[in-house]
C-alpha cells in the first residue's frame, strides 16, 4: 500500500496550504495512507463506530467551537478517545486557537497538530485534490504521447516500428509532445493522465540521429507536461491476410487502470504518411464527440440508396394476369 510520511505532506504542502506546526517535530513521524480526508464532528461527540481513523482529521470552525464548548474533563476524556485510534494527523482551519491542553495531548499521543490560515473548505478541496493525485493508481508503459488539436494521443506499438518519427512529424506540423518512449499513466479524479516517464526533460531518439531536444529545437510552446489520454493508436506493421477496419462501424477499447480509452489498430507500411492519418483519427474522434460519426452517416446513406433502388425498381414492374410481375414494355 502507498503511503507517505506526515514529515513529507508537511514539507510539501506548507506553503500552498499556509501549514505551521504546532507540536514537536518529532509528532511529524506518522504515516499518512488514505487519499481521503476527514471531519472528526461525530468522534469529537463521542460516537466513534464508523470514525475513519486512518484519514487526516480537520478541525474546522464547528469542532472547535464545540470543544471550547466542553468542560476540561469532558474535553480531555473526546480528545483522549480520538487520539486512541492512531489518527495520522490533525489540520486546524482559519487559524483558529485549540485549548492548550489539546496542543499537550496531541505531543503526549505523537500526533502531529498543524495550523492552516486557510478556510475549511479551501483547505479540505485542495488537500482532497493533493492526496489524491499522491496516491492515484499509476502504471509505466512503453509508448509516446502527443497533443493533436487538443487530444490526448498515444501511440503504442513495436520497438522500431516508428512511434518516434511519427511523433516528431506531428510536432513539426505543429502539435505538442508529452512525452517519447516511457509514459506513466495515472488515474486521477476519473481521468486517465498521461505523463513522460522521464524526468530530465523533452528528449526523443531517432534511429540514425540520435537524441533531440524538442523543446530546445521546436520552442517551449511544442511540449506538455502531462495530458489526458483520449485516443490510443497502435501501430503495426502491415500484413496481407489481416483483416483491418474498413467502415469504422465497430468501436474498440484498450483498458488502463480500469479506465477505457478508445483505440484504432493502424496498420503501417512503407510510404504511409502516418502523421496525417493520426491528425485524420483525432479530428474524427472530436467530431464524435460533438454528435456526427461519419460511419454511421456512410452507413445511413448506404441503406437509403439501397432502399430508394428497391422502391425504382418496384415502380419499373407492374402486376401481371394472374398476380403474375411482367414488365410494362
Amino acid at each position: 500500500m502507498k503511503e507517505i510520511s506526515v514529515y513529507e505532506f508537511f514539507e510539501s504542502k506548507k506553503k500552498d496550504l499556509a501549514l505551521s506546526l504546532i507540536t514537536e517535530p518529532e509528532t511529524l513521524n506518522k504515516k499518512i495512507n488514505s487519499p481521503h480526508v476527514n471531519r472528526p464532528g461525530l468522534a469529537l461527540a463521542g460516537y466513534l463506530e464508523v470514525f475513519s481513523s486512518e484519514r487526516i482529521q480537520v478541525f474546522g470552525e464547528t469542532e472547535v467551537r464545540y470543544l471550547q464548548s466542553l468542560s476540561e474533563e469532558e474535553l480531555v476524556t473526546r480528545i483522549r478517545d480520538v487520539f486512541k485510534t492512531e489518527i495520522p494527523c490533525v489540520i486546524i482551519s482559519k487559524g483558529l486557537t485549540m485549548p492548550p491542553v489539546v496542543e499537550f495531548m496531541a505531543n503526549d499521543f505523537n500526533i502531529a497538530l498543524l495550523s492552516s490560515r486557510l478556510s475549511t473548505i479551501n483547505l479540505f478541496e485542495q488537500l482532497t485534490r493533493y492526496l489524491h493525485d499522491i496516491f492515484a493508481l499509476e502504471k509505466t508503459i512503453h509508448a509516446t504521447l502527443i497533443d493533436v488539436f487538443g487530444l490526448g494521443v498515444m501511440l503504442t506499438g513495436k520497438s522500431g516500428i516508428g512511434k518516434s518519427e511519427c511523433a516528431l512529424d506531428l510536432v513539426n506540423r505543429g502539435h505538442s509532445l508529452v512525452g517519447d518512449d516511457l509514459i506513466t499513466l495515472r488515474y486521477v479524479e476519473d481521468q486517465l493522465i498521461g505523463r513522460s516517464g522521464k524526468n530530465f526533460g523533452h528528449f526523443m531518439e531517432i534511429r540514425g540521429i540520435g537524441f533531440v531536444n524538442v523543446e530546445r529545437m521546436f520552442g517551449i510552446e511544442r511540449v506538455r507536461r502531462q495530458k489526458s489520454i483520449d485516443l490510443q493508436i497502435e501501430l503495426m506493421p502491415w500484413q496481407e491476410n489481416m483483416d483491418y477496419e474498413r467502415i469504422g462501424l465497430s468501436n474498440n477499447y484498450a483498458e488502463h487502470l480500469g479506465c477505457k480509452v478508445p483505440i484504432i489498430y493502424l496498420p503501417v507500411s512503407p510510404g504511409k504518411n502516418v502523421s496525417v492519418i493520426v491528425e485524420v483519427a483525432a479530428m474524427n474522434l472530436i467530431l464524435k464527440n460533438d454528435g456526427y460519426d461519419a460511419a454511421e452517416d456512410f452507413n445511413r446513406k448506404l441503406h437509403e440508396e439501397i432502399r430508394q433502388k428497391s422502391l425504382n425498381k418496384k415502380h419499373e414492374i407492374g402486376p401481371g394476369k394472374n398476380g403474375s410481375a411482367l414488365s410494362k414494355g
